[in-house]
């Protein structure tokens, strides 16, 4: 997958194309679907397929007062679009710079500039919800009209409903703050996920012989405070563990941490700079303020029996013994 990060790297006979436009926080499974029909129209027109996507969030440069953490920042959607279950997959993503210049530019300056004489499209996927141009004052129609007049059709697709209600960027990033992974886990068809690398400063070695690994500060989207069940990778290996995110108010002051209890661990290699991949399964219970160290210790002590026990029927589950003749 080629990855553009300005209109100018495209080259001039790049196309013709396949185009959809948007944030894609999250690559859901609205997104998905989108992205797959795209992907399989653009191989039978024998075009390229491409996904438009913008840094930073237009959220961020146009109410900066409004406080925006994503799904997914930017290396992380790029990796999950490269790594679509779809065949075939796509054939380039381009990351335009968002800027208030880009925002002042018009439905008719943006279809023409990016969308013909950039990217030649011949087709432009959207949902139906979609809007674009100076102040989002364009939608569907709008594109189909000038799409009309500059040489491509558009193909609108419907939301992808769950539980009745549209699947969206927003409504999982609202199942997320509350805690709810099983939710999550619908809406985005795979656990929410997290990557960064361990904490400074706690004294890791080049072999790492305690089963506790604190996450290096996150700015983006964390779940509510609370237990969670997840499991960690690190390099080509994932642990089961007990994830807490929160101040553990037990010690009297406030330490925000993201602080993984690893099951089942062994020494790993790890420093300061080893990627973590963090993925959260489900929630066990919210934060609270023990009365003493040794009844947190025992009720982690329960949150670890839970987990074994989730994560022993999970493995049930998947691989059900061979029934007798």
């Amino acid at each position: 997958m080629l990855i553009f990060r300005s209109l100018q790297e495209i080259p001039s006979d790049f196309g013709p194309s396949l185009v959809t436009i948007g944030n894609f926080d999250g690559v859901h499974r609205g997104h998905r679907c989108v992205l797959a029909e795209l992907a399989q129209r653009a191989r039978q027109r024998q075009a390229r397929s491409v996904a438009v996507t913008f840094d930073p969030h237009p959220v961020r440069v146009l109410r900066p007062q409004q406080p925006l953490t994503l799904i997914t920042p930017l290396e992380q959607k790029l990796e999950l679009l490269q790594t679509l279950e779809i065949d075939p997959g796509l054939d380039a993503v381009l990351v335009l710079p968002f800027t208030q210049a880009l925002s002042q530019l018009s439905a008719q300056e943006f279809a023409q500039a990016v969308v013909r004489d950039a990217l030649h499209a011949i087709e432009v996927h959207e949902g139906e919800n979609f809007r674009f141009g100076q102040d989002a004052s364009a939608n569907v129609d709008t594109l189909t009209r000038l799409g009309a007049n500059l040489g491509f059709t558009v193909h609108a697709h419907p939301a992808q409903m769950w539980r009745g209600q549209p699947i969206s960027s927003s409504r999982i990033r609202a199942a997320i703050e509350q805690g709810d992974m099983r939710s999550t886990r619908q809406l985005l068809g795979r656990p929410f996920a997290l990557q960064s690398t361990p904490a400074p400063g706690r004294g890791y070695g080049a072999r790492y012989t305690v089963p506790t690994i604190n996450l290096a500060a996150y700015r983006e989207l964390l779940p509510a405070n609370g237990v969670y069940l997840t499991c960690v990778q690190v390099g080509g290996e994932s642990f089961e563990a007990v994830t807490n995110v929160g101040n553990r108010p037990t010690f009297g002051t406030d330490s925000f941490a993201v602080e993984s209890h690893l099951l089942r661990f062994h020494p790993i290699a790890l420093d300061e700079a080893t990627p973590l991949t963090l993925h959260f399964l489900d929630r066990i219970r919210a934060e609270m303020r023990w009365p003493s160290p040794d009844a947190l210790k025992a009720q982690i002590a329960l949150d670890v029996a839970h987990a074994r026990h989730y994560f022993g029927l999970w493995k049930a589950l998947r691989n059900p013994s061979p029934q007798r003749a």
